[in-house]
């Protein structure tokens, strides 16, 4: 994203245009994606979690199976240890058999795990002596504890079990109770719990999960294209060595409405329980109904609603035209981190996202055009309307915009196909122009990185965007500028193809493509670094948004303009020959994979017999 048009750095008069990720395939043919970054390794590592789902029975059979309706309940006659619900085994005076069981998945590499449970006896038997009515527990094929009428108490007591011996195992967590022909006796559960905690801390890429999402959406337009209304359902496999309890859905454009009046409406889940949105609104929790074991995949579903407000926006419509950028819900990621629920920031980005493949079917009226992120294809709808079917994979988000749009095309010297979408007041020598640029842009990119992946570029012209330019998987939003659109093509690499933690290192992807679009524009960058002036000793290039939302003046000098610079600098330092083999090869090791600073700076330090510790430390680049 190009936060501020034609924005420059003070004494140098350096341009600040967009950057945002830099990343290349290993060949033209990487577009096909490798193994190793589509199958992440086992990780015998434990991230401490509670894996037992819905422990409370406050959402009534979900991750359960009870022997009968009933047994799950919160109808008069006991009372729950917490909320209103509660399981209730036996109780009938008669012989009689209640269970409740779940799968459970306990991680491997964890040093503890523990189950406990409360429970609550009642009966009507007098005897002292003869256990007549029984609960037994079980986890897997072993008999934790049985209890009966003669543990009989006023109240819920605590029972607690190291079941550390099934770590890396999925197993079945059962309670049976059997009551004889007479005299009642009530075994009541509430608040299970099976945590696990200990261990090594779990190593970086091999956990970021939920892996290989896999999206498919319909979705019917209003007249205007400000109104979509239909159905989604993701796919997905969880990669980490810990269960997955839940999920979340980022509804990230719930940031320009309030809670109130939700731009994006999530209604109607299926596959898990969702919970009261958080986070502004932005974060869904999607309570899974058993814990998924590392490999195990799953699907959850919903009914979607988007409305588009006015404004021209990365998210809004300006008059007939709307521009439709981070609407669907995607799922947020869980690394060694935990989970990534960062706030929205409109002075740059927070997405942060792992590739996936989308199929979008978008119905609406004939006289709007939809380019979107992927490859489309239409087909004649109902009554004056077209559907439009975009098929992408590998990316990281979807985009897609709505009105009646100029449209003009071609295709670069290497044989990618580009469209250009007008909107009133671009002219059409303007239009020429950028289509131009958009060819010969992403051509430069490609030669440099790997080659272009994603079939069509889609590039969305309005010069009344207050943002510049804003990027997303092969689909762009532009004022007309050769520079901007030469950035946002970058960032089709360095944030698209090699993708970042963007809330927490926008540098990544920022100040890689602004020298990406150095490179492209034959600018050098010499003695940029020279104009170099720190705010405070806490500002640094990698720091994350949180800091440059609380000093957004310096977010554009610092990580666009100083952290073009602090590459070029590196480039002199390691030589040209160098730094465009660091660059391939580092674009092709993480080819829709994730970077960090870390890795970077390590890639870099193997390609240099330099100590490049103090060149980190000049240019303040941390991590």
């Amino acid at each position: 994203m190009r936060p501020t048009p034609h924005k420059a750095l003070g004494a140098g008069a350096l341009t600040v245009a967009a950057l945002a990720a830099l990343v290349l395939p290993a060949s033209p043919a990487a577009a096909a994606r490798p193994a190793p970054h589509r199958a992440p390794r086992p990780a015998a590592a434990c991230t401490p979690a509670q894996v037992v789902g819905n422990g409370g029975f406050e959402n009534g059979t979900s991750s359960w199976t009870p022997s009968s309706a009933g047994t799950i309940t919160s109808r008069s006659g006991q009372t729950a240890h917490g909320g209103s619900s509660y399981a209730w085994l036996d109780g009938t005076g008669s012989t009689h058999t209640d269970s409740v069981s779940q799968s459970v998945t306990v991680p491997a590499g964890c040093d503890k795990a523990t189950l406990t449970f409360w429970l609550h006896i009642d009966t009507a038997e007098t005897t002292s002596s003869v256990a007549y009515d029984t609960l037994t527990a079980r986890i897997g094929s072993t008999k934790l504890a049985t209890y009966s009428n003669l543990d009989k108490n006023t109240g819920y007591v605590k029972k607690s079990f190291d079941v550390s011996a099934y770590a890396g195992q999925t197993v079945t967590l059962s309670f049976t109770g059997t009551e004889d022909a007479s005299l009642q006796t009530s075994f009541v559960l509430d608040d299970i719990a099976l945590d696990t905690s200990g261990g090594t801390a779990p190593p970086g890429d091999s956990t970021r999960t939920p892996a290989t999402p896999s999206y498919t959406v319909n979705l019917s337009g209003d007249t205007t294209g400000t109104r979509w209304t239909g159905h989604e359902s993701v796919t997905f496999t969880n990669a980490s060595a810990a269960a997955l309890n839940e999920v979340y859905l980022r509804l990230w454009d719930n940031y320009h409405g309030t809670c109130d009046a939700m731009p994006i409406q999530v209604t109607g889940v299926t596959g898990g329980t969702a919970e009261a949105p958080t986070v502004g609104c932005t974060a869904l929790k999607v309570d899974l109904p058993a814990p998924l074991a590392q490999g195990q995949s799953a699907t959850i579903g919903f009914d979607l609603g988007i409305t588009v407000p006015s404004g021209a926006d990365r998210f809004g419509h300006d008059g007939a035209y709307s521009f439709i950028g981070n609407a669907l819900p995607v799922l947020a990621v869980r690394d060694s981190s935990g989970w990534h629920l960062d706030p929205y920031t409109n002075n740059g980005e927070s997405f942060y996202s792992l590739a996936a493949d989308f199929k979008v079917t978008l119905d609406h009226p004939s006289s709007l055009l939809v380019p979107a992120t992927g490859t489309s294809a239409d087909t004649p709808g109902a009554g004056g309307r077209t559907v439009t079917t975009a098929t992408a994979s590998a990316v990281r988000d979807f985009a897609w915009a709505a009105g009646p749009f100029t449209k003009i095309s071609g295709t670069s010297n290497a044989g990618v196909a580009v469209n250009v979408y007008s909107v009133p007041g671009i002219s059409s020598a303007d239009a020429q122009s950028m289509l131009s640029t958009a060819k010969s842009a992403v051509d430069a990119h490609a030669g440099r990185f790997g080659a272009y992946p994603y079939g069509e570029l889609d590039a969305v012209l309005d010069n009344n965007y207050w943002f510049g330019g804003m990027e997303y998987p092969g689909f762009v939003l532009d004022v007309v500028s050769n520079t901007a659109l030469t950035h946002e093509i970058g960032h089709q690499w360095w944030y698209g193809i090699v993708g970042d933690d963007e809330y927490n290192s926008p540098w990544l992807d920022e100040a890689f493509t602004d020298y990406a679009t150095d490179l492209a524009l034959g600018k050098a960058g010499s003695n940029c670094w020279n104009s170099v002036s720190w705010a405070s000793s806490d500002e640094k290039i990698t720091n994350s948004m949180a800091y440059w939302d609380a000093h957004s003046s310096r977010y554009s000098t610092v990580v666009y303009g100083y952290g073009k610079c602090a590459l070029h600098d590196l480039r002199r330092v390691l030589g040209d020959t160098a730094m465009t083999k660091l660059l391939k090869d580092y674009a092709s090791a993480h080819w829709y994979g994730v970077s960090t600073t870390a890795e970077f700076k390590a890639a870099a330090q193997a390609a240099t017999s330099t100590d490049l510790a103090s060149f980190w430390a000049q240019h303040r680049i941390d991590g």
